[in-house]
């Protein structure tokens, strides 16, 4: 049963040209070629590199940021409410007006204490500043070794230069170890990512990045195992030339170094865009779409191995899209504004965008000397959410 389901899987007309077998990639005369059970050991290699992990953050990471100045800031705890952590876990973080003056009413608390309650507890579930910057650091130190590693291991190779080189004599092309121990890392670690998803710092594009992880896996693993290395290797490198700039200009911003931060963004910015959106099109889609099948005719493989590398293109257009907004910001104010993609923790002593502090509530309904008068529309819409009414939407 297993040895079928593999058979039809690993089918030669949908994963290799037309004309081509697997025969002609099996090792001999001292030739090594990729298989695809090479990249089984990524998987204990993961295990490792979030044991490392958690070693760097706790050893280097946190004092680091120490020594740099990151401090946590303070927060005050919200007071155990039964009622309004129920709404809080079930219902919503951020209830409406018209729901906020029920539970004022139910807890006999005033608009303004509720409003206070649910902003502390947000805060509570929000990641300090330290395991921000510990996870930059770790991912700064991992993308920059990646980087150096990848351009040490093809600086020499034709095909950096000059990309139509990825389909000379393809697929018979022999296995590099140097190539090898420099692709099974990087699927280690997006493995390892995924694997810590649960504990890492969401941010908005949560979703976005979980889908750029999975792509990533399958890009690197049908590369590795249809022997698209040169192809996946050039892929892999535009990827961590931007990736280490980007977690540098974290860490700078989490401890304050305002003017370095800002360099560094900018820097990223145009290494970003120079590399996902001029090089990445022109240079490898247009090989992958269009040379790649000059002497040979399309197959499933092909069009697969393209999608992978569109849904790439998507994700860099959108990524693109929220720097670009950060860089207007920064043209406009003359200093980088926060992370559009971060959460950002609120001020428990800002009163902005809340109630006035009045009087106990009741009968859902707050006394107070500016209140609207008691015919008016307002007033109205009280007086029947204090009878449990909720408006129709």
């Amino acid at each position: 049963m297993l040895s079928s389901l593999n058979a039809w899987l690993w089918q030669e007309r949908l994963w290799l040209p037309p004309n081509c077998s697997w025969e002609q990639l099996e090792d001999r005369d001292g030739r090594v070629f990729a298989h695809p059970h090479h990249m089984l050991a990524a998987l204990p290699l993961a295990l490792v590199l979030v044991a490392l992990r958690i070693v760097f953050e706790r050893f280097v990471g946190l004092p680091l940021g120490r020594w740099l100045g990151v401090r946590d800031r303070v927060r005050k705890p919200a007071k155990p409410n039964a009622t309004l952590e129920r709404h809080f876990l079930e219902t919503g973080r951020r209830p409406q007006e018209s729901q906020m003056a029920l539970l004022a009413a139910q807890c006999g608390l005033t608009l303004r204490q509720t409003q206070r309650w649910f902003r502390r507890r947000r805060n509570q579930d929000r990641p300090c500043l330290s395991k921000k910057f510990c996870e930059a650091s770790w991912r700064f130190a991992f993308y920059l070794c990646t980087f150096v590693g990848g351009v040490s291991v093809l600086y020499n190779e034709s095909w950096l230069w000059t990309p139509v080189m990825c389909w000379e004599n393809y697929p018979n092309q022999t296995l590099q170890p140097k190539l090898y121990w420099w692709y099974l890392l990087e699927l280690s670690f997006y493995i390892s990512l995924l694997i810590t998803l649960p504990f890492d710092i969401k941010r908005k594009d949560f979703k976005e990045q979980v889908a750029h992880h999975f792509v990533t896996i399958a890009l690197i693993t049908f590369s590795y195992s249809t022997n698209l290395l040169r192809i996946g290797s050039l892929v892999l490198l535009l990827h961590d030339s931007a990736d280490y700039l980007l977690e540098a200009c974290k860490m700078f911003n989490y401890t304050r170094f305002t003017l370095v931060c800002d360099a560094l963004f900018v820097i990223f910015s145009f290494v970003f865009f120079f590399t996902r959106l001029i090089l990445y099109p022109t240079q490898i889609i247009y090989t992958t779409y269009y040379e790649s099948i000059v002497d040979r005719g399309p197959f499933f493989g092909y069009y697969f191995f393209n999608m992978l590398l569109m849904m790439l293109q998507v994700l860099h257009v959108y990524w693109f899209g929220l720097i670009l907004r950060m860089l207007i910001n920064f043209l406009r104010k003359g200093q980088m504004a926060k992370d559009i993609r971060s959460d950002v923790e609120e001020s428990d002593s800002s009163d902005e965008g809340l109630a006035p502090e009045g009087l106990q509530m009741k009968n859902g309904m707050t006394h107070e000397p500016w209140a609207a008068p008691a015919d008016g529309p307002r007033s109205r819409a009280a007086g029947r959410l204090a009878n449990g009414h909720v408006p129709g939407t």
